[in-house]
């Protein structure tokens, strides 16, 4: 006593209260990195409801966040820049060892040696840019070429963000190409 819900209801019930999907999006990461939950019991917990608001924009969250996705910048990114302009499919919070220390990288195309960090203001302060370039700058030592990105990048300019990243994977070896997102799609038509 009290009664008390289920954390996975809790979660669902503060979804749809979310103000835009963003929220939404950093709700569900949040929850199951802080490991209160998992998203196959989400995913579980939304099933079983009649109805839901966002109901397949929650779906395909839950498949991103367990692999690895951990903050709307992230979700953006694989969905609006690496999906929706077929880049290659990227490990997420890929653990390394960085003087002697288990880092994560945000984004790693391992076989190509590109990194992909993604800077949103709430996660990335100004004073964590110092540390930032000593991270960017040691494994540039390692021979890996890492790209930092913000949320304007990402949500403004994603087809520009897509272009420069394709561009270092190329450098790397990577032979795809990349798609146009849309009729609107800002990429040079070949």
């Amino acid at each position: 006593l009290p009664p008390r819900t289920m954390v996975e209801e809790t979660i669902l019930d503060l979804a749809q209260a979310a103000a835009d999907f963003d929220d939404v999006v950093a709700l569900l990461a949040k929850a199951c990195q802080r490991r209160l939950t998992f998203p196959v019991l989400l995913r579980q917990s939304l099933d079983a409801r009649p109805r839901s608001r966002w109901r397949d924009q929650i779906r395909e969250a839950l498949v991103d966040v367990a692999s690895g996705v951990h903050s709307p910048l992230e979700h953006r990114y694989l969905r609006n820049v690496e999906r929706a302009h077929g880049l290659p499919a990227a490990d997420r919070q890929a653990q390394a060892v960085q003087n002697g220390r288990a880092i994560f990288r945000d984004v790693r195309y391992r076989r190509y040696r590109v990194v992909v960090e993604l800077d949103g203001a709430a996660y990335h302060p100004a004073e964590k840019r110092l540390e930032d370039n000593r991270r960017d700058n040691a494994a540039g030592a390692q021979g890996l070429v890492t790209l930092r990105y913000g949320w304007s990048a990402v949500t403004k300019r994603p087809c520009q963000t897509a272009a420069e990243v394709a561009a270092a994977l190329r450098a790397h070896g990577w032979s795809g190409q990349l798609r146009r997102c849309g009729p609107h799609c800002e990429l040079p038509r070949t």
